[in-house]
Order: structure tokens, then sequence, then C-alpha cells
């Protein structure tokens, strides 16, 4: 079913529109894989309609591959506004991380290298092996060696994120005092099953705190707390976002407790973040089971840390996040016709376009002018923004559709009225309400807003 759509979305792109098709193939691949008949205007189905917001609404480009990437919680080619969301998202992530805890320290590691683990997927010298297996020269022995021998100088890709701490672990001991707890985190690219039988690139965040072996399983209780909180925090509806904890039989190697934090899609319960309780076995591992150099004091007494994982998957939580916030709400046209608003209510500080700025149709050099002067200033002040040339064909009530559906939180129109009095509409994407501000308050009305937002 998917090779045969493939085939028909290749044809259809040199005679259509990619948009348009990519929004068709969403909703075939959509149902093959919930075994679903999907309506081509149903609105009924949310996956579907938020597959299609993604590539209208610039958070995801174009293809099927890129769609299905993003909806199992893989790195995808983003949009300037998917691009933004995950920013926003991992800006918050590690926010909280160090605000909740005064020793954590941020860390960086290398994607590619040697992997201790074992589990690292090799990276070959794919020109290279094909040489190998093109050489007359060698008969089967000899060309069988030689491939171990580039497989044994393959690089791995890394598959976590814990087993660059566990070997920093050592470098940052004197930064602490060798005194417990403290906590190495780091944001980046892990290397992830994707159901094929090969790898794809998955955005993870990581904590990984070292504590007294006395106290870790009140540890992991207390990072589950917080993190489900931080988690409903941005949510529309935060019982969508729940944490359970693992069974016996699903527990990583290693582990002796785990907790997941989950998210319910209409197709059922994904996760986006694991805590795991890992003992000592790991860091012993990776430092050759040398007790003496990896002890800190636990009080007087000098311990093996114990080593609890937090390991977070943001390109799934964006995913969770735009799920929760995409919004049908009942409207009523210029012509008092009704139909559906769909609005995507991110949370403001999610949000990636805080203001929007239209100049309507056939707007003079003047609020040409004005409109850039003001994109400028919002922009020095840190206000993301939408800029206002982008179009000036679309009706105003075409593009409040439009930028609801990108989740911009506010419209603010430039018309002949503020040329002549400095006085703007300011319209709310959650509210729909329209509002006079003089073009003189609205950076302090913005920045007041989102001031607020944060502190939700």
């Amino acid at each position: 079913m998917i090779s045969h759509c493939m085939k028909r979305f290749r044809i259809c792109c040199e005679t259509r529109s990619i948009r348009v098709q990519c929004r068709d193939f969403v909703g075939q691949y959509i149902a093959n894989r919930y075994k679903t008949t999907v309506c081509p205007n149903d609105e009924s189905d949310p996956t579907r309609m938020l597959l299609e917001l993604c590539v209208d609404g610039y958070y995801v480009a174009p293809g099927q591959v890129h769609t299905d990437l993003f909806q199992r919680g893989m790195c995808c080619n983003y949009g300037p506004l998917g691009v933004e969301l995950k920013k926003n998202l991992l800006e918050q992530w590690w926010s909280s991380i160090k605000r909740s805890r005064t020793q954590v320290f941020g860390i960086s590691t290398l994607t590619i290298g040697d992997d201790k683990s074992g589990e690292g997927n090799p990276s070959l010298d794919v020109e290279r092996l094909n040489q190998l297996l093109d050489a007359d020269e060698f008969n089967k022995a000899q060309r069988t060696q030689r491939i171990l021998m580039l497989l044994r100088q393959s690089t791995s890709l890394r598959t976590n994120l814990l087993q660059g701490a566990l070997e920093q672990y050592i470098s940052w001991l004197e930064l602490v005092n060798r005194r417990l707890p403290f906590g190495l985190a780091e944001t980046g690219l892990s290397f992830q099953p994707d159901g094929s039988g090969s790898r794809a690139e998955a955005t993870h965040a990581s904590l990984v705190w070292f504590c007294s072996p006395r106290s870790s399983s009140q540890w992991l209780d207390h990072w589950a707390r917080l993190r489900l909180q931080w988690w409903r925090k941005f949510a529309l509806a935060p019982s969508e976002f729940s944490s359970r904890d693992v069974q016996v039989d699903e527990l990583q190697e290693g582990a002796s407790r785990g907790v997941k934090i989950v998210y319910s899609f209409p197709w059922g319960q994904e996760t986006l973040e694991n805590l795991w309780s890992l003992g000592d076995s790991e860091l012993l591992q990776t430092h050759g089971g040398v007790r003496a150099k990896i002890q800190c004091f636990d009080g007087q007494k000098l311990v093996v840390p114990h080593v609890i994982s937090v390991v977070s998957n943001m390109d799934r939580s964006m995913m969770a996040y735009m799920h929760n916030s995409l919004q049908l709400m009942k409207k009523h046209d210029g012509k008092q016709k009704l139909y559906r608003r769909k609005v995507l209510k991110l949370h403001p500080v999610l949000a990636p376009v805080k203001v929007a700025l239209d100049m309507g149709r056939g707007a003079t050099l003047e609020q040409r002018q004005v409109c850039d002067g003001l994109l400028q200033e919002f922009l020095d002040a840190g206000i993301s923004a939408w800029p206002g040339s982008i179009d000036i064909t679309s009706s105003a009530e075409k593009l409040n559709t439009k930028y609801d559906e990108m989740g911009v939180l506010f419209t603010m129109v430039i018309d002949e009225n503020t040329l002549e009095s400095g006085v703007l509409q300011v319209r709310s994407r959650d509210t729909t309400i329209r509002e006079s501000k003089h073009i003189s308050e609205v950076k302090g009305f913005l920045l007041r807003y989102m001031r607020a937002a944060h502190n939700m």
C-alpha cells in the first residue's frame, strides 16, 4: 500500500502542487496505518487534520517521509515554524532542569565516537566497502578478513546520551568537590530503531543524576513528580499527559525501577520520557570497575553513586503538544455561514510566532515602511514575528484563518488609520477579539503578555 502510494505521489507531483498532493497522501497513509477509511474532507480525524496542518502551517516539510517520521517521534525536515517550536521546547526543558536543582551542569558529547556500551550503530565507509566487494584480487577468505577489519575500524553512532555523561563523570568530580548529589544534562541527536530494521535520528534531552545509594528511590520519585508537572504546565488538556510505573518485564537492562511519562494520542499512549533507576553497575562498567576513582562523599562516607537517568524524546513531544493544542471551534464567517475554525492553541511560551503583521490589500509605501519598522522593533526585543509583506493579496478573513492554524498569538493590522492616528487593530488568536492600541504601546503589551505566560 505504502509503495503504491509513494509511486502515485511521485507521478502526481509532476502535475499538481506538492502541498495539495501531500495532503492527499497523508490521508491515505493514516488510513493504511490505522485500518480506517479516511474521507478527504472529514474533519473527524484529528491525526490526519494535524498532519495536514503541519505541512500547510510550515511546521514540517512536504512529503510522506517527513510526516511519517514526525508522527513516529523521529527527526524530519522541519519547516520554519517547526524549527522554532522545537527550539522553544528545548529551551523550556533546559531551563526547567537547571532551575530545579543548583547542582545540574550542562555538557556536550560527540554523536560519533567509541561506543563502549556495544549498542552503537556502526557507521561504515561505504565507498571502501564497495571496493572490497568488487575487488577481484582477493579470494573469499581474504575479502572476509578485510571486511571484518573495516567493521572494527568503523565508528559508532550513539543510541543514547547516557553513555557520554557516564564517561564524563570523573572529569567533573572536582567541580562538585566529590559531593552528592549532582547531575549532568545534555540535548542532542541519538539514533533509534525506525521499525524497518535501520535507524533514524531523534532529538533527546537527557539528565543523568548521581545520588546516594540510600536515596536513589526517593530521587526517582522526586524527578518523576517534577517532570510530570512540567509536561502538564504547557498543555491545553493536562490530563492527556500521565505517568506510570514500569512493570518488571518492561525494565531497561540494569534498571531496578522505572517510570514512563506518556501522552494519550488518538491511536494509544506513546512514551515521551523515560526515568530509570540504574544503580551503580553501568557507572562501574564504564570506568573499568575501579571503585576508588568514582567514589563520592555521601555526608562523611565514601560511596559509589547510583544513577538516575531521565530521557525525553523532543520530536515526539512536539507531536504531543500539537495534538493537545489542536481545537475545532464553531464560527460564523462574514456571511453568517457556520464553519469549523481550526486553531492551534499552543501555549504562548511554545508558540513559534507571537505576532503576525497584516497590511491588508493594496498596501501603500507608507504602510510598508511602518510594517518594516514595527517588525524590526519586535525582532530586536526578542519577539518572534511574521512579516506582513509575505501575503498582501489575501483577505483579512483568510489571513486570520491561516494564522490561527499556524498558532500565531496575535495579528496586528496596519491600515490607513494607523498612518493618521498611530492606532492599529490587535486580534487575539484565543478570543478573536480585536482591540485598538497605539503603535507605541504594542511592544510593551507583548512583553508583558509573555512575562505573564512564563509565570503561569
